[in-house]
């Protein structure tokens, strides 16, 4: 990651999305360091990729197979991008499995949460309350470019909206030192 990532935004959003993802990886009790690796690497070419998005995750598979990753995790990884009009080359793919479902929900949730803390009088996640941040993910005005469809992918996965809000706000609560939250 860090031959790849240098700006500190982009890597703490890395840093959310692994721990988001651990946290899912234990409600479905599966292999917390895969999923937490799967959710660290999502966004791996966004620094070579941020100024022109048709390359994203498309570049995400050179890097990944270059370091020796398996089909699964390139895959798995590149899900995220599914359907997204900005990567024309993944317009037709669809996402399949519960861990793909999870990852672009978990991504996402990210911002929501992040941007929940920020307008804290604190700026902490500490103070953000579930029942909070519920009524903010129903409000599509607030953090306008958080895709709440693809949130709703974790109904996909088999988790309920209200609980998966719960365990991405604790997760990063969890890792609140690191974010600096």
């Amino acid at each position: 990651m860090d031959i790849y990532i240098s700006n500190p935004v982009t890597k703490l959003h890395l840093f959310e999305a692994e721990a988001i993802m651990r946290a899912l990886a234990k409600y479905f009790n599966e292999d917390e360091e895969a999923w937490g690796i799967i959710g660290l690497l999502h966004d791996i070419d966004w620094d070579l990729t941020k100024d022109n998005q048709k390359e994203h995750c498309v570049k995400t598979q050179e890097i990944l197979r270059k370091a020796g990753a398996n089909d699964f995790l390139i895959e798995t990884v590149i899900s995220h991008g599914y359907a997204n009009e900005m990567i024309p080359e993944f317009l037709s793919r669809q996402r399949s499995s519960r861990i793909q479902h999870s990852l672009v929900a978990a991504e996402t949730l990210t911002g929501l949460i992040i941007a929940s803390a920020l307008i804290q009088p604190d700026k902490k996640l500490a103070s953000v309350k579930p029942e909070s941040l519920k009524k903010k993910f129903k409000n599509k005005a607030f953090a306008a470019n958080c895709k709440r469809e693809l949130i709703l992918e974790c109904e996909k996965a088999s988790i309920p909206l209200d609980e998966f809000l719960n365990i991405g706000l604790k997760a990063l609560q969890e890792i609140s030192g690191k974010l600096g939250l």
